[in-house]
């Protein structure tokens, strides 16, 4: 079985998060870049599957040059060889350009099982697992919290807020996993070092058949067009109760339409 792993690198969510005052796009020149932490669980879950059934695992990266760093991360994790699509016309691409890009990448390596982070902490709009499969004509289980891969049927208990739904699919078919489906393993020295020699093609827009025009702020169906910080946060009505303390109180909450 070939296991395809969607990894995202993002700026580390418990740092500050900035955009550029240029273009009003995510600020990862001057971020703590990590791996989407949604992504680890992934990358685990196929390693697992590997386990079970044999096969490869890659790791698959649209990203600038930077990138290559957490491609390593992966790597050092376990899966045997990755695919970075790196491209300058990409920046200010919208998740819908995004998953023309991974899909063109996806159908090139022609994996069995698709899988990745339910959403990622830059964006969180939880659209790409989707956006993929209706591009590749092929199922969408999302939300995983437990994966069964039995021959070619993969059956999911799909996480919701009111319990979890069973939902199976033939494969091929993407997989999206929240952090509650496993523990990611740590890197081991071994693993760090295995790494540095995995295969990593790079791979630009026109190897995968994608002209420029398709993505970047020319292709993009949403930009963000201002933004500004959050402003500080304000003191807190303090109320002095002389008897007439939950009159107070109510009074507030009904200026607050909270009753």
């Amino acid at each position: 079985m070939k296991i395809v792993v969607l990894v995202k690198q993002v700026p580390d969510s418990g740092a500050e998060r900035n955009l550029r005052s240029d273009d009003n796009t995510v600020d990862r020149g001057s971020a703590n870049n990590v791996i989407n932490e949604m992504d680890e669980y992934a990358i685990e879950e196929a390693l697992q599957v590997q386990e079970q059934t044999g096969g490869e695992v890659v790791v698959l990266t649209v990203g600038p040059e930077r990138a290559g760093e957490s491609i390593r991360k992966a790597l050092s994790m376990g899966p045997d060889s990755a695919v970075h699509v790196t491209d300058e016309a990409m920046h200010g691409s919208c998740a819908v350009a995004t998953s023309k890009v991974l899909a063109a990448a996806i159908s090139q390596i022609k994996p069995d099982l698709i899988m990745c982070g339910a959403e990622s902490t830059d964006g969180r709009v939880q659209v790409m697992p989707h956006m993929i499969a209706e591009r590749l004509g092929i199922a969408a289980l999302t939300g995983a919290r437990t994966l069964t891969v039995d021959g070619s049927t993969l059956t999911i208990e799909r996480q919701t807020e009111d319990g979890y739904a069973v939902v199976s699919a033939a494969m091929p078919a993407v997989v999206s996993v929240w952090d509650t489906i496993n523990e990611p393993r740590y890197p081991s020295f071994k693993g760090i070092m295995a790494a540095k020699k995995k295969p990593v093609a790079t791979k630009s827009l026109a190897d995968l058949g994608i002209p420029t025009s398709d993505v970047g702020f020319d292709g993009a169906t949403s930009t963000v067009v201002e933004h500004s910080k959050r402003p500080p946060r304000q003191a807190g009505n303090k109320i002095t109760d002389s008897g007439d303390g939950g009159v107070k109180l109510v009074e507030f909450l009904a200026s607050e339409k909270l009753v």
